[in-house]
């Protein structure tokens, strides 16, 4: 069984259908890039995985639970967490207060500490930063702070949505080679990013999205070489 399965997915709001029945799976510890233009419903899927929006028809299984009976802050603790466009750090806490936010269904403090200095190994800068509040780091620093902030929720599948949005070239390449360190580590990803070039490096699998439908998918090596997908979102 898959580790997240999706089936006729289907999500409307403000009476726009936004998702048109899609179906995706990543299994355990796989990293699977979902990839398309602006407004083709990439955001909206993984909101609605995430547990932000309501799905109005099909299923969503996730660690063998249906994710419909599932509320958003529970699904962090069943080992499903989301990384949002954007960012969305607590702009008025630390970042050492922001990382454990991440923990906050968690009460094994020591555990939560030894997490907490596994996070500031990874993200040297914001141990630097520690003190300093979330609002005032530069863009890549919060984007930093967003991914560890969900890995202190212990997840075995991360919901990443456009991690390089925004940020300069050398900032892209570091949030990147963090991304596959998390994968090599045995958490399965999710990833939405708008840089398809890069998302098809790093995936394993993929999917393409266009209008709220999947119009390609299999492994991200073959749809990299896909004379469609090089048209469209690699410049060729």
């Amino acid at each position: 069984m898959s580790l997240l399965s999706v089936e006729n997915l289907c999500v409307a709001y403000g009476g726009i259908q936004a998702v048109k029945g899609i179906s995706l799976t990543v299994e355990e510890g796989e990293l699977v890039t979902l990839i398309g233009a602006n407004g083709a419903g990439k955001t909206t899927t993984l909101n609605t995985l995430g547990g932000l929006l309501p799905a109005s028809a099909g299923r969503v299984c996730y660690a063998g639970h249906d994710l419909a009976l599932v509320k958003a802050h529970e699904r962090v603790g069943l080992g499903l967490a989301l990384v949002p466009e954007g960012r969305g750090v607590f702009s008025r806490l630390t970042v050492a207060e922001n990382l454990l936010m991440g923990a906050y269904h968690r009460s094994d403090k020591a555990v939560i500490a030894d997490d907490l200095d596994k996070s500031f190994a990874l993200f040297p800068r914001l141990k630097e930063r520690e003190r300093q509040l979330a609002g005032t780091l530069s863009g890549g620093e919060q984007q930093m702070l967003a991914m560890g902030r969900a890995l202190m929720s212990r997840p075995r599948l991360l919901l990443l949505d456009e991690p390089s949005m925004g940020l300069a070239p050398l900032m892209v390449e570091k949030v990147f080679d963090i991304v596959r360190r998390i994968n090599a580590e045995g958490v399965a990803i999710l990833l939405i990013e708008q840089n398809a070039r890069l998302a098809l490096a790093a995936a394993a699998r993929a999917y393409v999205m266009e209008s709220g439908s999947i119009t390609l998918a299999g492994p991200a090596a073959e749809l990299a070489a896909d004379a469609r997908v090089q048209a469209a979102y690699l410049g060729h």
